[in-house]
């Protein structure tokens, strides 16, 4: 069961409207969820120098192309520019080391992860105040950096290049000095944060949203408490009206939140460490949602934000902080 669901981005290429998000797992948990998604359809992997796995997802992926089991056109491999090389200066460097930790020549797909922008120690850590806050970077700037990501494509470094977390304004700037404009805005998006007016924007604009956490993002919890951060999340599986249709059509409250995103035309990155989950949230085209169900999903939007940056602390004091 291949994904053969594609939209077409502003570049020309075809991007798989579902894809696999790894951010917050072991080595050994991605490499072994990378092969169980490739074996099961999946060829849209999304990763970042952050989450640090590029080198994991890399050996999986050299595995496989060794093996004759993919072709590296079936692949469709999305990577990022970290806050702390957001500066035009460090694209092409920063771009070089995520290829070379993938073992790739190229990405399909290469986003500016954040207009925050953070200063970095020598060693690549994360540099902070002594109150324990990320520095910012105030002298990096989006669309100087724009120009630079977009000499990657000449270059074959990228076959696209995009952006993840900016709003409409940060957009905006962007394209006024795009030659080649953004192919997707990554941007939370779930029934509880629907960001309707961003999303009809930049589909005005011809970028396509890519949703990251469009199932909520149940391993925050976790991930939180570990960092000494009192925060409940909610779990999106629990929603009765998520209940009530998933038993109507036979499937699971993550099937049913993911046709919903998926019939808006907007990719969705699903994460899952666990093979069975992996498969039901590839098979999401063999039912339908009525009109009514429909409304019912868009009406609970609450403008809740799972991602709300609480482990960037020091973030919020960036100019380019919108959320």
């Amino acid at each position: 069961m291949a994904s053969n669901q594609f939209l077409t981005l502003n570049s020309g290429h075809k991007m798989p409207i579902i894809g696999l998000g790894t951010w917050n797992a072991s080595d050994q948990e991605v490499e072994a969820s990378i092969d169980a998604a490739l074996e099961v359809g999946y060829r849209h992997i999304d990763t970042a120098p952050v989450y640090r796995n590029e080198k994991a997802i890399g050996r999986v992926l050299k595995r496989w192309l060794d093996a004759g089991k993919v072709k590296r056109e079936e692949l469709f491999i999305v990577t990022k520019l970290p806050t702390f090389a957001n500066r035009a200066s460090d694209v092409e460097a920063t771009i070089k080391k995520s290829l070379a930790d993938l073992q790739l020549d190229y990405v399909d797909i290469y986003l500016i992860h954040s207009p925050v922008s953070s200063v970095a120690n020598a060693d690549g850590s994360l540099k902070l105040d002594a109150d324990g806050l990320m520095v910012p970077d105030l002298e990096a700037d989006i669309t100087t950096t724009w120009t630079a990501m977009e000499k990657l494509v000449p270059s074959g470094l990228a076959k696209s290049v995009g952006v993840s977390n900016f709003d409409q304004e940060q957009l905006e700037r962007v394209l006024k000095v795009a030659k080649i404009p953004p192919a997707t805005n990554q941007i939370e998006h779930h029934v509880y944060l629907q960001q309707r007016d961003l999303v009809n924007f930049c589909k005005a604009k011809g970028i396509v949203v890519t949703a990251y956490s469009p199932l909520g993002s149940n391993g925050r919890n976790k991930v939180y408490a570990s960092a000494g951060i009192n925060r409940e999340l909610p779990n999106l599986f629990d929603i009765p009206e998520v209940k009530e249709i998933a038993a109507a059509h036979g499937k699971t409250p993550a099937q049913v939140l993911l046709r919903w995103i998926v019939d808006n035309g907007i990719v969705i990155i699903p994460k899952s460490l666990n093979r069975e989950r992996l498969k039901q949230n590839l098979n999401v085209f063999d039912f339908k949602l009525t009109t009514e169900e429909v409304a019912k999903l868009s009406a609970l939007d609450q403008n809740f934000r799972i991602c709300d940056w609480c482990l960037l602390p020091g973030a919020q004091r960036h100019p380019e902080y919108k959320f």
